[in-house]
């Protein structure tokens, strides 16, 4: 039996070595694809409204390379992570059933839409509300402003990514709400410590001025709203899986 339980740890350690290969790889080919397509994607970014009267200056030599690979990278990311969410899924699903194998295989797409969502949303709202805002102050103070495309670049990844993450909060409620960590009770009874944290979040993420903070900090209450009502379904769910298999003694 000790030998059975080893053969098995082993296996699982071996699917799970080719899953991290396979992503790897992903990868690789995705920062090829990403090197290629990052100068049509900042030539394109540059095209849009927000990035008009902006002179992409270099105060340093490596200020275009660096913006470059990083432009690849979260294209090669954008490129993998489906991959990524679709291996995970495969290394899980021998244990789960039939009807729970199904039901999370449905956590790749919306995830990935999620995320999508979240960086449309800090990319065409956010963005240009925070670029000017900071460029009012600048100006009030008599400031000359000369950019360079590093300090664009950096406030652009430093907002998109983030923004795009907490998007991810109605799946991650909805996965710890099928494990039985989290329950829609518990979510309502920490609504008001949640709201606190989001708003904590929402400004720090946003520039310091009240029609900026509002045009975030809405949007992530409404999410956490809507997780809890994806917490409640997703209970009602389990819950009625729970009395098929008390009623008929297997899962249906």
């Amino acid at each position: 039996m000790k030998e059975e339980n080893e053969l098995t740890l082993v296996e699982h350690l071996e699917e799970l070595r080719k899953r991290v290969i396979l992503v790897a790889i992903t990868l690789v080919l995705s920062l090829i694809v990403g090197f290629w397509f990052a100068p049509k994607t900042l030539n394109l970014i540059k095209d849009q409204p927000s990035a008009q009267g902006v002179d992409w200056n270099l105060f340093g030599y490596t200020d275009g390379l660096m913006i470059y690979v990083k432009c690849a990278l979260i294209l090669a990311i954008l490129i993998t992570l489906p991959i990524a969410l679709w291996q995970i899924w495969l290394f899980v699903k021998p244990g789960l059933n039939e009807r729970e194998a199904k039901g999370t295989i449905f956590y790749i797409p919306i995830s990935f839409f999620l995320f999508l969502v979240g960086i449309s949303f800090s990319y065409f709202i956010l963005f240009p509300l925070m670029l000017n805002f900071l460029s009012n102050v600048n100006l009030s103070i008599g400031a000359t402003e000369t950019y360079g495309i590093q300090q664009y670049f950096s406030l652009l990844f430093n907002l998109t990514i983030p923004v795009g993450l907490v998007f991810e909060l109605p799946v991650v409620i909805l996965f710890l709400t099928n494990v039985g960590i989290v329950t829609p009770d518990k979510l309502r009874k920490m609504r008001k410590v949640a709201y606190f944290i989001l708003i904590i979040v929402g400004v720090s993420i946003s520039p310091p001025d009240f029609i900026s903070d509002f045009v975030i900090i809405v949007p992530l209450l409404l999410l956490f709203e809507i997780s809890i009502g994806v917490s409640s379904w997703a209970q009602k769910k389990r819950k009625e899986r729970e009395l098929s298999y008390s009623d008929n003694g297997e899962l249906t």
